[in-house]
């Protein structure tokens, strides 16, 4: 597929098959993500990847339960991709400080966005899950103040996939060119 035909095809996947994902397809995606640009070139992005069959429900069962539990859907994929930032990072403060920005998570959606359009080329399912229980997720996986959470990414075989003619707002409703419209 053109890039432009794997943007289009891209869905998120809320229904896996329990058809494990090649590690090197897991690889693959990972190095896409590791190519990603960020703000002077920190790379502050860091993966943690959960496809053990016997340990993933159990840290599934800590990042979707009580209020998290509309996300339990990805507990059935075979793969879930934690995202994790590393934060002590000059980049990270002077950008928060300076600009109000928190460019770390601008870095980590640029390569996680590297690491979906990847998985869609090898066939590859996957939804960005923001929605998680963070600090039980750290407190279980034991994960150093260093790195902080901001998202999973389920990954896997698409059990159904939903139309491709999902709705999108028009172009003109989202870009100008030279001026703002009201």
């Amino acid at each position: 597929m053109t890039l432009d035909e794997i943007i289009r095809h891209r869905r998120s996947i809320r229904r896996y098959t329990d058809q494990p994902v090649e590690r090197e397809k897991i690889l693959a995606c990972l190095e896409a993500a590791r190519l990603a640009p960020s703000a002077e070139n920190a790379q502050p992005w860091r993966f943690l990847v959960i496809d053990d069959p016997e340990f993933k429900p159990q840290v599934a069962a800590r990042a979707f339960s009580g209020i998290y539990s509309a996300c339990r859907f990805a507990a059935q994929a075979p793969v879930l991709v934690l995202l994790l930032a590393k934060m002590d990072f000059l980049a990270n403060r002077l950008g928060r400080v300076v600009q109000g920005t928190q460019f770390y998570l601008l870095d980590l959606g640029i390569a996680g966005e590297h690491f979906i359009l990847k998985a869609e080329e090898l066939g590859l399912s996957t939804c960005w899950i923001g929605w998680f229980n963070l600090r039980a997720v750290r407190k279980f996986l034991k994960i150093p103040r260093k790195y902080r959470p901001v998202a999973i990414i389920s990954l896997g075989y698409a059990a159904s996939r939903p139309p491709g003619d999902h709705l999108r707002k028009k172009l003109e409703e989202i870009a100008w060119f030279n001026r703002v419209e009201a």
